[in-house]
């Protein structure tokens, strides 16, 4: 009897086994080579600058003579492509320059592996002067947001206005409410998981991750699954982002009172990675700071619905000087 219970279990062990393999041979998924990547997700105006070694993937469009050019900072594992429909409605009046950040899409990952908030500061402030760019409208959706708002306590003379999108910053074990982490997140932020998302890539992994930060998953498209996929296998963004996973989200929050840009706070009321919390700190902690709340949005609310989000910041724009307070 004692035997036969032990056949069993080693078949049981056996087909768990074969079933992992085929598992793993069906999602398996090297890096790709950028240049593979770059017909169909870099077409004009898309375009390449060498800077500190990387090859960074902007986008530069609209009027020269822009006083005030909007820079657009995208967040996690995203890409420029993530602010198409503002760029669209803001673009015949405006000069919008987007790009991907080190570590993510075309721009993929920096020599140093560094992936700190004080790295990103610092290589905005070089793109900003590669483009030759004083003084800027700000804008960034989570982790583009912390990079936005740490940038402008940092170079507040270098900040004309600040728009926030869902910003990450403060430390979760301050907020009341637990993210909800998608689960590709999960995977790339677990050390014994990490090795074999670095090799595999099930398209039902990215479709649940983005359907998590929607506030309405039925408008996640297979274009925008195919997206984010191809994103993710740009040679190294899946070696990155586990690097940028350990150096953690929590930023310096000392900096939100150097802040001296009107600031215009956008947020998902169904964000359930960056809590409606968050943002009403950020509207507490910057001094001149103007909160709005999309109610039937989640935590990308610009790609989600870029029609209704553009529209705040178009009054935004053509506001006065100050926004909330006398």
């Amino acid at each position: 009897m004692k035997l036969k219970l032990r056949v069993i279990l080693v078949g049981l062990l056996l087909v768990l086994v074969l079933l992992g393999a085929a598992g793993v041979a069906v999602s398996w998924a090297p890096d790709v080579p950028v240049d593979q990547l770059k017909a169909r997700w870099a077409p004009p105006p898309s375009r390449f600058l060498e800077l500190d070694g990387l090859q960074v993937h902007y986008r530069d469009e609209g009027p020269r003579d822009d006083a005030e050019t909007i820079v657009l900072l995208h967040g996690t594992s995203a890409s420029l492509h993530t602010w198409e429909g503002w760029a669209r409605e803001l673009r015949p009046t405006r000069r919008v320059v987007r790009f991907d950040l080190p570590g993510f899409a075309l721009t993929g990952p920096n020599r140093q592996n560094d992936y700190s908030t004080d790295a990103y500061v610092a290589f905005v402030a070089a793109m900003l002067d590669k483009l030759q760019l004083r003084r800027v409208v700000l804008a960034g959706n989570s982790l583009g947001g912390q990079i936005a708002w740490s940038f402008a306590g940092t170079y507040p003379d270098r900040v004309a206005r600040l728009i926030l999108v869902d910003a990450s910053g403060y430390a979760p074990e301050s907020l009341k409410q637990p993210p909800s982490v998608p689960i590709g997140f999960r995977i790339a932020n677990t050390p014994g998981l990490r090795w074999l998302m670095q090799r595999t890539l099930p398209r039902k992994v990215i479709e649940s991750s983005v359907r998590n930060v929607y506030g309405d998953p039925a408008r996640v498209t297979p274009e925008l699954v195919d997206l984010y996929a191809a994103m993710t296998l740009r040679e190294g963004n899946r070696q990155a982002l586990g690097r940028r996973f350990e150096q953690g989200y929590t930023g310096n929050v000392g900096l939100l009172g150097k802040i001296k840009a009107p600031t215009l706070i956008l947020w998902g009321g169904r964000d359930r990675l960056v809590p409606l919390e968050s943002g009403q700190r950020f509207a507490r902690d910057i001094a001149d700071a103007r909160l709005v709340v999309l109610d039937t949005l989640g935590h990308v609310p610009q790609e989600e619905d870029p029609a209704s989000t553009v529209r705040e910041v178009q009054w935004f724009l053509s506001s006065p000087a100050r926004v909330s307070r006398p």
